[in-house]
C-alpha cells in the first residue's frame, strides 16, 4: 500500500496491473481488498487504483465526520500522486456518493462511471436519524454488534445462505475499523447531499450495476439513475445483495470489463 497526507488524515491505495487508468471505489465498512477479486478480470489490461476510503482499511479518518467533500478531495490526491489525469470510476455503495461528490468537483478527470449498488437520493429524515444513532452506538457498544447487525443488509440472501466463506471473509475486512472510524463515516453519510440534480449532468459514458437481492439500494434506485443519465445502461446481476462485486465477483468483473472496453474502443 502506497501512503500519503490527505488534508487532515494518511490515505492508503493501492495500483495493480498496467495500462488506461481505473480507480475503483469499495464500499462501507469495507475496504479495498473487496475489488480484489473482480479486479483479477481488469489488471490485464488497466492500471487499477484501489483506495482505502477515509476511515477504512489504513486510512485515517481525520477529526469530525468524514464527508463526501473529505473523500473527493483525497480522490484528487491519490489521483496526483499516482500521475493520473483522467480516468475512469467505479464505486459501490459509499463509493458511489464519493464519486458524485468528484464529478461536480472534478468531472474533467472523469472518463467514465460505473455506479454500483448505491443511489443518488440523500437519506430520508428517518434514514438520517437512523445512522446518528449508529454512530453513537458503536461508540458505546464497539464494532462487532454493529457489523452482526449490518451483515445480512448488506450480502443478499442467497451468498448468506450459499457462502459462509465470503460471508466471514466479508466480516473479516470489516472488523479492521474501529469504533471512532465507523462513527465519523456514518456521520459523513448522513450529512450527504441530494445528488438526483446530478444525475443529468453526467455527460460521460455510465454503467449502473445493482444486485437483484440489493435491499439497501435496490433496482428502484438504480432505475432511477438510469432514467436521469442520458445514455446510461444498466445491468442486474443475480443472487446477490449489496456487495454485489464481492459475492460474484466473475460477473461484476466480466460486466465491468466489458463496459470499459467498449469506452475505450470507442
Amino acid at each position: 500500500m502506497i501512503a500519503i497526507q490527505s488534508g487532515d488524515a494518511q490515505i492508503s491505495y493501492e495500483i495493480l496491473g498496467d495500462g488506461p487508468p481505473v480507480v475503483l471505489l469499495h464500499p462501507f465498512p469495507a475496504n479495498h481488498e473487496l475489488w480484489l477479486p473482480a479486479a483479477q478480470l481488469l489488471a490485464s489490461r488497466y492500471r487499477l487504483v484501489l483506495p482505502d476510503l477515509r476511515g477504512h482499511g489504513d486510512s485515517g479518518v481525520g477529526e469530525g465526520p468524514a464527508t463526501m467533500a473529505k473523500h473527493a478531495a483525497d480522490i484528487s490526491r491519490i489521483l496526483d500522486d499516482a500521475k493520473v489525469g483522467r480516468a475512469a470510476f467505479a464505486g459501490v455503495s459509499i463509493g458511489g456518493y464519493v464519486l458524485f461528490e468528484f464529478w461536480r468537483r472534478n468531472r474533467d478527470r472523469v472518463s467514465a462511471l460505473a455506479l454500483i449498488d448505491t443511489k443518488a437520493q440523500p437519506d430520508t429524515p428517518e434514514g438520517r436519524a437512523g445512522r446518528l444513532q449508529s454512530a453513537a452506538d458503536v461508540l458505546e457498544r464497539g464494532v462487532e454488534p454493529f457489523i452482526e447487525s449490518m451483515l445480512p443488509k448488506l450480502l443478499g440472501e442467497t451468498t448468506r445462505h450459499a457462502r459462509p466463506d465470503l460471508v466471514e471473509a466479508a466480516r473479516k475486512m470489516m472488523l479492521k475499523m474501529s469504533p471512532e472510524d465507523i462513527s465519523l463515516v456514518l456521520k459523513g453519510m448522513a450529512e450527504r447531499p441530494d445528488s438526483t440534480p446530478t444525475l443529468k449532468t453526467i455527460s460521460v459514458p455510465a454503467l449502473i450495476l445493482v444486485g437483484d437481492e440489493d435491499t439497501l439500494t435496490p433496482v428502484a434506485d438504480a432505475e432511477l439513475m438510469k432514467q436521469n443519465i442520458s445514455g446510461s445502461q444498466m445491468k442486474i446481476i443475480s443472487r446477490v445483495g449489496h456487495y454485489s462485486v464481492w459475492e460474484r465477483p466473475e460477473e461484476a468483473g466480466k460486466v465491468l470489463r466489458q463496459f470499459l472496453d467498449a469506452v475505450h474502443a470507442a
